[in-house]
This record gives C-alpha cells, structure tokens and sequence, in this order.
C-alpha cells in the first residue's frame, strides 16, 4: 500500500475546469482525460494513493457510477492498479502510449518540456573529455567541491558579466534543481515558507515541496516584477529564503532590468532574505545580454546563484553550480554528504571544454533558438489568433494567454491525438494559471507545424464549446 495519499480537495484543484459544458463527450471519458494528463505530468505522483469512489463522486459533484467508469478505464489502460480494501494506486503503463492521431508514426509528441536536443559539440565535448580523462585516473574521482578548473572557468564567467568571484565561491552540482533541493536542506526546514514568483517554474515548487516548505507566490506584474508586492510578502510572512529567475524568467520569457535588480538586492539586504537565484537561462539571450547578476548590485544582500550547463548546452550533461560566499559554499560542502560524493568527472572536463569555447558555440546556438521563435509567433498567428503572448526576449518558450479558462480541458483533448501540453496549472501555486500554456520553440519547424495543425481543429472544439457555455449562462 501506498504511503501517500491525495486528498479529494487536491485532487479537485488539480483538475480544473475538467468538465466541458455541453460537450458530446461522455463524462467519465473527460475524466479519464483530465486524470491521465495529471499523471503523465507528474502533478500526481507515481504510487500515491487516490480518493475513493464515494469521496471522488462527492468531490467532484458527479455520480458514482461515472467515477467508477473512469476509473474502470483508466485501469484498463495501465495508469491506476486496483486492490480490494487500499484504494486506486497511481503507476504508468508498463510501455509508453502509443496514442492514435494524426502525429508520425502515432508517437507521443512532447510540447510540454523546454529544451533542445544535443548538438555536434556536446559529442566533441566528451571526445575531448576521453582524453583529458587519464591524467585524473589516479585519483578516487570524489570531489564534492567540483573540479578546480571547471570552478576557475565558471568563476571566470562571473567576473567577466559583474562579479567578482573566485574558485572557492563555486560549488558543482547535479543541475540546477539538484544545486535548490542543497540549498533547501542546508537553510530551511519543515513548515518554513519559500517566497518565489507566481507563475514560478514548477521543479523549483516541486523541491521547495519537497523539502517540506510552503511556497508563497508574489504575483508577476503585467510586464516586470512586483518589488512592492515582494516587500509585502516579505513583511507578512516572513520567508525563509526567496527564489527568483531574473533572466528569460520560466515560463514567461521575462528578463528583470537593472533597475529592478537593484531595488530587489537593496530590499534583500534591508531584511535579511537570503535571494536564490536562478541563472539557467542567462545565455539565451537573442537581442542583447541581460543586465549584470543580481548578486553584484549589493555586495550586503544575502545572495546564492545557481547555475546551469543544461540549457546552455545540453540538458544530458547534468551539471550544475552554486555561486555563493566562501563560508557558505563550505557549509553547503559538510550539508551535501547526506546527498552524494560529488558530480561526475566526465561530464565535469565536458564542461569544461564547453565553457572554453562558449563564445563560439553560443552564439550560433542563440540564432536558431531567434528564428525557431520567429517561426513559432508567426504559426500561432496563422492557428491560433485567439491567443495572447509577448515576444521573449530570450530563453526556450511563449507564455501564451488563452481566452478562456480552457488549458487543462485544451491539454486533455491534446492527449487524445499523441501531443503533451504544458498548462499553465503546473507553474502556479496551488494549480492557478488555467487560462495559460507554456509553449516552447525548441522544435523544427516542420514538426511544430505539423503538431499546431493537428492542434487546431482540437482548439475549435473546446473553444466553441466553451462559447456556448457562456451565451447558454447568459440566456
């Protein structure tokens, strides 16, 4: 039996606007839909437990019978087991879907996750990392600091962009989450509150969870951060640490300005919170580079960085870093044994040769990203006029403002047809954010093309269906 259960109230708050009105689609197929796209985007956990029939039916303001459909169907297809007296158990299929549609070769086609497959130079990368490898075969390979010319490299980079840093400031990890779940154990503990943007970048909500604390979102402004909305937040709730991602912000491409920096590392320093810092998108910039890191706009701000090699390059690396303080990154050091050894040398002296020839492989990696993006603005305005967005500045993907509260239902009719969605409810604290997708342009164009034709008659569907809704409640 599972450990972990889900409350009918979270569940109800995950689903959303699940149930379309009127719609020729039964009602306990939407609800397969709705709970199989929870599953597959990890907002519910694998293993964990399920409401029962009676609670559901009563939660969900349906009858029993159509909770016991759905979940008869979702048994079938692999995504819940049953046991007589524990309940329905979540799990995924024992092989990937393969869901019928109009997608090649009926493959599950994923717009839910922004980032780019490997190039050339991530095999170049490790060719070269195969022959620097011998020289460090003499070692036991532990090294929970990093390497020290990985370290120098990347110190080198900060000094470079606007802050001073020194090898000893750096700290290598396992990716940028890895690098917030270290920081989250070193300072934080159970019950404690985590101030972060609202929408906010959901691993970075799933650590702070899972790390026992409580996310506390400052809503983003219509264009920029909200600094007094911030101060508020920090007043009356007293956070423990605060996490930010000022440049090409995920999901909405935002980049804070120096202005807003400076107000943000002065208000830090004023109250003491310590400001976690999420850089993964500074180098995918298009027009021109964001401002210089926030760290280096007071030097009595509380600040921790983190880093990554993952979008820059290539997610498969696993790598990232911390730039802090010497004392603190100590202390982050003695705080990692409970979690592993250090990170692997290979991919560490990848890295290496990667950042030493930064300035000639990003710069080509940024004007494909620039006209996938271009290609991306100008197929939603041939599909989907209906949708609102804002050009990001940098970074992987559109946040796109749909009319209606329609994404969760939008994303399960995508389900149908092999396209995985990202809906707006998995970057928002406590599933907010119903009327939004994250939409990346990390694709080639022609399957992007492809995936925003299939998608539009699917669009029509719920579109209109939610129109007469609306005129239906207005007579």
């Amino acid at each position: 039996m599972s450990s972990r259960r889900s409350t009918s109230q979270s569940l109800v708050r995950l689903l959303g606007h699940w149930q379309g009105s009127p719609s020729r689609t039964p009602l306990w197929r939407q609800l397969v839909d709705a709970l199989r796209l929870l599953i597959l985007d990890g907002r519910l956990p694998l293993n964990s437990r399920l409401p029962g029939e009676r609670e559901l039916a009563s939660a969900l303001a349906v009858s029993r019978t159509t909770i016991a459909t759905a979940l008869g169907q979702l048994r079938e297809e692999g995504y819940i087991v049953s046991r007589h007296g524990s309940g329905s158990t979540v799990m995924l299929p024992a092989q990937s879907p393969q869901i019928p549609g109009r997608m090649s070769g009926a493959v599950a086609l994923d717009l839910s996750t922004a980032a780019l497959a490997a190039g050339p130079e991530i095999h170049q990368a490790f060719s070269h990392a195969l022959t620097a490898l011998p020289q460090h075969l003499s070692s036991t390979g532990y090294d929970q600091h990093g390497l020290p010319a990985l370290r120098e490299a990347i110190a080198a980079r900060y000094s470079q962009r606007g802050l001073e840093t020194r090898a000893d400031e750096i700290m290598i990890v396992n990716g940028a989450v890895s690098g917030l779940a270290l920081v989250l154990r070193h300072l934080t503990g159970p019950g404690d509150r985590v101030l972060v943007d609202n929408p906010c970048y959901p691993l970075a909500l799933a650590a702070i969870q899972g790390a026992q604390c409580r996310p506390v979102g400052v809503a983003l402004a219509e264009s920029g951060w909200d600094v007094d909305g911030m101060a508020a937040a920090i007043a009356q709730t007293a956070p423990r640490l605060a996490y930010l991602m000022p440049d090409f912000h995920n999901p909405t491409g935002r980049c804070m300005d120096s202005a807003t920096r400076q107000a943000v590392a002065g208000l830090a320093a004023r109250t003491r919170t310590t400001l976690v810092v999420d850089e993964t998108m500074v180098d995918l910039w298009f027009n021109e580079p964001p401002p210089p890191p926030l760290a280096a706009f007071d030097s009595q701000a509380p600040v921790i960085t983190l880093g990554s090699a993952g979008k820059s390059f290539w997610g498969g690396l696993r790598l990232g870093w911390i730039r802090a303080s010497a004392g603190t990154i100590a202390s982050l050091v003695q705080t990692r044994d409970t979690l592993d050894l250090g990170s692997p040398l290979l991919e560490q002296l990848a890295a290496c040769w990667l950042l030493d020839n930064a300035q000639q492989l990003l710069p080509a990696r940024r004007r494909m990203l620039a006209a996938r993006r271009d290609m991306c603005r100008q197929l939603m305005e041939t599909w989907f006029p209906q949708w609102r967005f804002c050009l990001p500045e940098g970074g992987l993907s559109f946040w796109v403002e749909l009319p209606e509260r329609v994404a969760t239902r939008f994303a399960a009719q995508a389900e149908s047809v092999g396209i995985h969605l990202g809906t707006g409810t998995r970057f928002g604290v406590s599933g907010a954010f119903d009327r939004y997708l994250r939409i990346p342009f990390t694709l080639e164009d022609d399957i992007l093309q492809e995936a925003f034709q299939t998608l539009q008659p699917l669009w029509e569907t719920v579109a209109g269906q939610q129109n007469i809704s609306r005129i239906r409640k207005l007579v």
